[in-house]
């Protein structure tokens, strides 16, 4: 959607009709045949793979205000998906590095996608 379409949607956008996307983009997610995550796990998600990296379980922590077991515990999850993955910072071995993976971008687009469509689908 180019940046005049995203204009035009946002000024017809009542709470109503963002609250009906959120809906539909979530019942979209749940009946497909990709995992479904809590919100906080796609917070981190979408956080390791919209802010420029490097990403640290420190970090993540630091900048969701939450502590670094809930990072933790969100990251094994999404490992287990293959949607990121982890390794110690050479550099600092107390760190560790969350990086993208293939999996993990493509679940994103497909997100972005179902957004988009769903959005189209409000006008």
């Amino acid at each position: 959607m180019a940046l005049g379409g995203i204009a035009s949607l946002r000024s017809g956008f009542t709470p109503q009709r963002a609250l009906r996307l959120w809906h539909d983009v979530a019942l979209a997610r749940v009946r497909g045949d990709v995992g479904d995550l809590t919100e906080r796990q796609m917070l981190i998600l979408l956080t390791i793979y919209l802010e420029t990296p490097p990403h640290t379980v420190r970090g993540l922590a630091a900048k969701l205000d939450v502590t670094k077991p809930v990072i933790t515990r969100a990251l094994d999850t999404m490992g287990a998906m293959g949607l990121v993955s982890r390794k110690r910072d050479e550099a600092d071995r107390r760190n560790v590095v969350i990086q993208r993976t293939v999996d993990g971008a493509l679940y994103v687009e497909a997100l972005a996608e179902t957004i988009v469509g769903h959005a189209g689908d409000l006008r």
